[in-house]
């Protein structure tokens, strides 16, 4: 156990390592404001999987943008429409759509089922999740090679690592 916190440490040491706890961390915060969204939207407001799904969607967007570009990549300034803006919502969409057409696969399964509402939502929660999952690590490829590329900008403490995530 004590190797592997020492490795973690190591890796966790480097950009790249800071670089990729960060974007940990800011999938964390994402997935925490798309599912609360999705669970009010499918689950409280009972409105369908694809609309739930599709403003879960966009609301998570803006912060995961920010935070991604700002504290995973160390970017500052307005971002480039057409070079990083377009690109992220692009792969923020092709997440929904695979979401989208598992929550609404999942949901239709579900229907003749007889399971209660609250084990639907659940469910519709989980298989959300996963699917945007199984798109995490390429994303995370195309942030750092192509849509974050070059060399980061000198932050400040707050924002650097040094001091924890910005307040």
């Amino acid at each position: 156990m004590r190797g592997s916190i020492d490795k973690l440490r190591v890796i966790l040491g480097t950009p790249e390592g800071r670089k990729m706890f960060r974007y940990s961390a800011t999938s964390v915060v994402s997935v925490v404001v798309s599912v609360t969204f999705l669970v009010v939207f499918s689950g409280a407001l009972r409105w369908g999987p694809v609309l739930s799904s599709t403003l879960a969607t966009a609301i998570a967007t803006v912060p995961s943008y920010q935070l991604n570009r700002r504290w995973a990549w160390g970017r500052s300034g307005r971002g480039h429409m057409w070079k990083e803006v377009v690109p992220f919502w692009v792969l923020a969409f092709l997440g929904w759509g695979f979401s989208t057409y598992s929550v609404k696969l999942t949901s239709s399964a579900l229907a003749g089922s007889g399971a209660p509402h609250l084990v639907h939502t659940g469910v519709i929660a989980v298989v959300y999740v996963a699917a945007f999952g199984v798109l995490w690590v390429v994303k995370f490829v195309v942030f750092n090679k192509v849509l974050f590329a070059g060399r980061p900008e000198v932050l400040p403490p707050a924002l650097d690592g040094r001091t924890g995530v910005p307040g």
